[in-house]
């Protein structure tokens, strides 16, 4: 943990805790690191789903090139929050209201997952005289590499209601450039108003930087080989997310240089492309906290369990990826008691919540946890990331954590 988090979390009440405590200036760096990484033609935009607290959006704002929001909740959150901010609409099952919306809100990048949401803007479009979009088409393709197997999440190369199946994109491609003697570009049926600019395809989740330039020299060799099919310019490819993060290792990070040098080499391959990425978990992972208190310390079947404030309804991350979070402790010397204090005694530790559910566990038997004792502080890394955001908070009604913006 940084020094200004520890100071922070030493400072707090008991009651005060569970929190969630956030470094904006490490934040800030390491986004500045990571857009200095990259090629000028790499775009750079904030996946808003990983974390969309206003603070956090905003600190990212000098680094990103802008925002993918997937809901018509995150585009009004996320332009309230940094108004001035490029956006970009995906995720599937957009529905007519939310089309409407973003239109209305000026988005200006649309990933589009299917024929049927294609038609739907089409429509919106079209009580909106004068008005044009551009868009990708978000595909589903096959990619001839071992890296999507062992990935925890893969949206793409395989069966998936994520994007367009490769028939399906040459179709709306067809669609949108009026194919044939005399035509052109944006011409065709549904080529009036929507602007086609190239293919989107995000992939899996959890890949090393050597993997991520496979499959992105994958979907620009098969978007650039659409283009000459069909004579559409491709002007851009978004090549998706899903930088890894090593909950296990903290320290072993995403190797943005060698990602950024491997992206210059595949842009000097296609003069006139602009390349998009769209990382959000490794982009805020390692910026959050969550701190809380050891409220217990019992022994089960020879086994402890040290029993937190909180729980996997604050911070589900480690029970929907089956991983330990990775956490540090910060010692409490004082017990204001008469009774024994509570402590570990087997040289490990199992930290879980207060929820009623085993499946309530923060981190599995812990050696880390070693000598741990009630009242002592756990501050659980890596909790910048779909954390607080995609977690359970009302079963068993607990407060909720408290929420602390460092370095702003």
């Amino acid at each position: 943990m940084t020094e200004i988090v520890r100071r922070h979390v030493a400072a707090l009440a008991p009651d005060a805790l569970p929190a969630y405590v956030y470094d904006l200036a490490a934040l800030r760096a390491h986004a500045a690191a990571v857009r200095a990484a990259l090629p000028a033609r790499v775009e750079l935009y904030y996946a808003a789903k990983a974390n969309p607290e206003a603070p956090l959006l905003a600190a990212l704002r000098d680094a990103v090139d802008g925002y993918e929001v997937s809901s018509g909740g995150e585009l009004a959150h996320v332009r309230a929050a940094v108004p001035d901010a490029p956006l970009a609409f995906g995720g599937p099952g957009k529905t007519p209201a939310e089309i409407a919306a973003a239109v209305d809100a000026g988005v200006h990048r649309w990933h589009i997952e299917s024929e049927q949401e294609l038609h739907r803007l089409d429509a919106v479009l079209a009580d909106r005289p004068g008005t044009v979009v551009d868009v990708l088409l978000r595909v589903n393709l096959p990619v001839a590499t071992g890296a999507l197997d062992a990935v925890a999440l893969a949206m793409g190369g395989r069966p998936t209601p994520f994007g367009l199946d490769p028939d399906r994109a040459e179709e709306c491609v067809r669609q949108l450039t009026g194919e044939g003697p005399g035509t052109g570009p944006g011409t065709g049926p549904l080529g009036r108003q929507l602007r086609l600019r190239g293919v989107h395809a995000h992939l899996a989740s959890g890949l090393a930087a050597a993997e991520q330039l496979a499959v992105a020299e994958q979907i620009v060799a098969w978007s650039a080989a659409l283009a000459e099919r069909h004579g559409f310019p491709l002007a851009e490819v978004n090549v998706g997310g899903g930088m890894a993060v090593d909950y296990e290792d903290p320290a072993n990070h995403f190797d943005w240089t060698a990602f950024g040098e491997g992206l210059a080499k595949l842009l000097d391959a296609h003069p006139g492309l602009t390349l998009r990425i769209e990382p959000g978990r490794a982009l805020t992972a390692h910026c959050g906290w969550y701190a809380t208190e050891v409220l217990d310390v019992k022994q089960s079947h020879g086994e402890d369990f040290a029993v937190v404030r909180g729980g996997t309804h604050h911070l589900r991350t480690p029970a929907t990826r089956g991983h330990s979070q990775p956490f540090e402790v910060l010692p409490v010397d004082t017990w204001p008691h008469p009774w024994p204090r509570p402590a570990v005694a087997t040289g490990r530790a199992t930290l879980a919540g207060q929820l009623c559910t085993p499946k309530d566990v923060l981190a599995r038997a812990a050696s880390d946890a070693d000598g741990l004792r009630a009242a002592d502080r756990v501050l659980f890394a890596m909790a910048g990331a779909y954390a607080w955001n995609i977690s359970h908070h009302e079963f068993l009604m607990h407060p909720r954590p408290g929420f602390h913006y460092l370095g702003g």
